[in-house]
């Protein structure tokens, strides 16, 4: 595992943030957030974050984004029945695709990050980013 850079652990960085509660389901048999719990998490304050990014009233109807890849660094345990704060933002910008980056924090401490990639596609090809797009994405960029 790649050490997460010191601009991802630092919640300032990240132009959007949400806080999410745990739910007892979230915790294994030694009582902290299982890994499942942190992938769902990310999840739901990523599809919040990209839904908010690009409304889907003003996409094409042939254009769809999907997930290409999705990598999380499990920093320190969490706890249930505390909340976390998930602040994202976008840290790269390709051609076809973007990467939404995450931090997850409680009590002061980043206890995960997450990395996903994001690919435009239209009628089942990657296609290149439309600019309108491109400029929603660097309004929402992380400070890196």
């Amino acid at each position: 595992m790649a050490r997460p850079e010191s601009w991802q652990l630092d919640p300032a960085s990240y132009p959007v943030s949400l806080v999410t509660q745990t739910r007892f389901q979230d915790i294994d048999p030694n009582r902290h957030l299982n890994n499942v719990a942190f992938a769902t998490m990310f999840e739901n304050a990523r599809v919040r974050f990209n839904r908010a990014l690009r409304p889907w009233a003003d996409r094409p109807k042939n254009e769809r984004s999907m997930v290409a890849a999705v990598t999380i660094n499990y920093l320190r345990e969490g706890s249930y029945p505390d909340d976390v704060e998930i602040a994202s933002g976008v840290s790269k910008i390709g051609t076809s695709s973007y990467v939404i980056a995450q931090a997850m924090f409680q009590h002061g401490h980043c206890i995960a990050t997450c990395d996903s990639v994001i690919v435009c596609r239209t009628d089942g090809e990657g296609k290149p980013l439309r600019q309108a797009v491109v400029e929603e994405l660097e309004k929402m960029r992380t400070k890196n």
